[in-house]
């Protein structure tokens, strides 16, 4: 069977979520969006989809290798994706910098906070698509491994629609190479099952924070209810990135980016 979600302090207590998370590795925000933001975001949430749809670009994520197979029999399922929700919507650039989550980022990685990107996912129903295990570590590393992921979930999110799930403690391993950590390494799939992850379940205006050393993927969403979240990325202004890959916005939510240059300030 697997293993059972561990019970997080509450948000107010932010000593205990900062030692819960240093331990752990992930840390599940319960209700820190409100019902009035949450329904604005959720409105904008679809409206992007239709834009990307209409578009008529592939929006397709999921991950075409045979560890995604291994638990993912389908090769017509589904993740549908966009970076950057908030060139879409003013809504979500006005929520990034919501001062309920950003206390607990302060909590986790200090006083000064940059996003890194955001990241929409919806997983449809009856044909949303798995992600192996894997770190994130390889695809924007930093040189003190601040970067961690605040998740938004605008729907339920649990076994029955392929939650997100985690391996606690696995970000006490640190960096793993990437080329058996970034989700193509059966061996690396091997050593974390899906029978000793926990499922984060979560409902509509909660945040799932995880570092990007926390081994994480998902299941099949195989149910009849759609998954929609929005992951925002995120490191301290004191750390700086120490590698490529995805859009770096360098954009300061709280305190300051203390590697800021005319150069990184000028670039796209």
């Amino acid at each position: 069977m697997p293993a059972q979600l561990l019970n997080c302090p509450p948000a107010t207590d932010l000593p205990a979520v900062a030692s819960f998370y240093q331990e752990h590795g992930y840390y599940i925000g319960r209700g820190l969006v409100d019902p009035a933001t949450l329904g604005n975001l959720d409105r904008d949430f679809d409206r992007i989809v239709s834009q990307i749809q209409a578009n008529g670009l592939n929006a397709n994520a999921r991950w075409d290798q045979e560890t995604t197979t291994a638990i993912d029999n389908d090769r017509t399922s589904v993740i549908i994706h966009t970076h950057q929700v908030q060139k879409y919507s003013a809504a979500w650039g006005r929520w990034l910098y919501d001062e309920r989550y950003l206390d607990v980022v302060e909590a986790l990685i200090g006083p000064d906070i940059v996003m890194h990107h955001t990241k929409l996912f919806l997983k449809p129903a009856g044909r949303g698509a798995a992600f192996p295990p894997h770190q994130d570590f390889g695809y924007f590393r930093t040189t003190v491994h601040s970067m961690l992921a605040a998740t938004v979930y605008l729907s339920d999110s649990d076994e029955g629609n392929g939650c997100l799930r985690v391996w606690p403690g696995s970000h006490k391993l640190g960096p793993v190479d990437p080329q058996e950590s970034m989700g193509r390494s059966a061996s690396f799939s091997a050593r974390f099952p899906f029978d000793d992850s926990v499922p984060v379940e979560t409902k509509p205006g909660d945040v799932a924070f995880f570092s990007y050393l926390t081994v994480h993927g998902s299941l099949p969403n195989r149910g009849d209810r759609a998954r929609k979240s929005v992951l925002v990325q995120l490191r301290s202004g004191s750390d700086q990135m120490a590698g490529a890959g995805h859009p770096d916005t360098n954009l300061v939510l709280r305190g300051w980016d203390h590697h800021m240059n005319r150069d990184r300030a000028n670039a796209n």
